[in-house]
């Protein structure tokens, strides 16, 4: 076994349809109510793989021990039937859960034998050498039901020995394809343009007069987002003070430039609550926008109500993406 140990990578996996044998040898500790002597057990399991995972086992064990009232020897047998699951089933090292029922008799040398039905569970791991050969340690809590319940413990190491079964198949590696031919160079496309400098090519931008520097949506149309106000007010928050300072510096970069501050909502509410709200926060930007030191002749506020959504107003994102002001450039 250490040769075997030793050799170097060893192939290990639980087989479905895998019988196993397994001696053990270890130690039987009796409830203290049963005035019994903790002594020695020697067993022998033979299990069956259902698949990989799932085994079946049935295990016979005895013990000779003695009396702590008599002097008398007295022959106790353990026979289970447990059900176990496996763990980590493609590595060497493989521990697993057990429970099962079984029987349990004392047989004293001064007669008078009695049968017990048990119930056992408890933890297990074994130790792949090889494919078919593997040592193999068990700890059970064993309740004995007689008129009262003994509760027994039980630790045994042993080897397990398998035949047959088949490991899980592996599926082959695909066939490499063959390389195709190169194709012929295919001929470079025009380079997309963005005459606004925006960020926003100019087959998709909805906006292409975009001034140098605005912040714009995917659409490339200078947006001031929802951030600015809380639900249904028109009241610009601190948090959005960043945001309007933003479009004063591109008001003092372009000088001549005028600006109408365009208010939009979402659909909720009515439309004539909607195109009131829009037009309050549309005049809320723009008296900011006064109080900065923006000239109010280069000004314009309006609002649009729910009347130009910038998306759908199905989902929550698509509403707060509609909640906007839009400085719109008039050249």
């Amino acid at each position: 076994m250490l040769f075997l140990f030793l050799a170097g990578s060893v192939s290990a996996e639980m087989k479905g349809g895998a019988v196993s044998i397994s001696p053990f040898i270890g130690g039987y500790l009796f409830d203290a109510d049963q005035d019994l002597n903790d002594r020695l057990i020697l067993g022998l399991g033979i299990g069956y793989n259902l698949d990989e995972r799932w085994g079946l086992e049935a295990s016979l064990g005895g013990v000779n021990t003695g009396s702590d009232v008599t002097t008398a020897d007295e022959n106790v047998y353990l026979y289970r039937l447990e059900g176990l699951y496996h763990f980590n089933v493609t590595d060497r090292l493989v521990p697993y859960l057990a429970a099962g029922v079984g029987g349990i008799t004392l047989s004293p040398d001064s007669g008078g034998t009695t049968n017990s039905p048990l119930f056992n569970y408890g933890v297990g791991v074994k130790y792949f050498l090889s494919d078919d050969f593997a040592l193999r340690g068990d700890v059970r809590h064993v309740m004995s039901l007689s008129s009262r319940i003994d509760h027994n413990l039980l630790y045994t190491v042993g080897l397990s020995f398998s035949f047959g079964g088949e490991k899980k198949a592996v599926a082959a590696a695909p066939a490499p394809k063959p390389t195709p031919a190169p194709k012929p160079a295919p001929v470079a496309a025009p380079a997309p343009k963005d005459n606004d400098g925006d960020g926003v090519y100019d087959d998709a931008d909805e906006c292409p007069d975009t001034p140098a520097h605005a912040r714009v949506d995917k659409r490339g149309c200078w947006v001031l987002e929802d951030v600015l106000f809380d639900f249904d007010k028109a009241i610009i928050k601190p948090e959005g003070h960043p945001i309007l300072d933003e479009v004063v510096s591109v008001l003092n970069s372009n000088p001549s430039m005028r600006v109408d501050i365009q208010g939009h909502t979402d659909s909720t509410g009515s439309d004539a609550w909607n195109q009131g709200l829009s037009e309050r926060r549309a005049r809320a930007v723009m008296k900011y926008l006064i109080s900065a030191g923006i000239d109010p002749k280069r000004l314009t506020a309006r609002g649009f109500g729910e009347s130009k959504p910038a998306a759908t107003n199905e989902t929550k994102e698509g509403r707060a993406l509609n909640r906007r002001a839009q400085p719109k450039p008039l050249r």
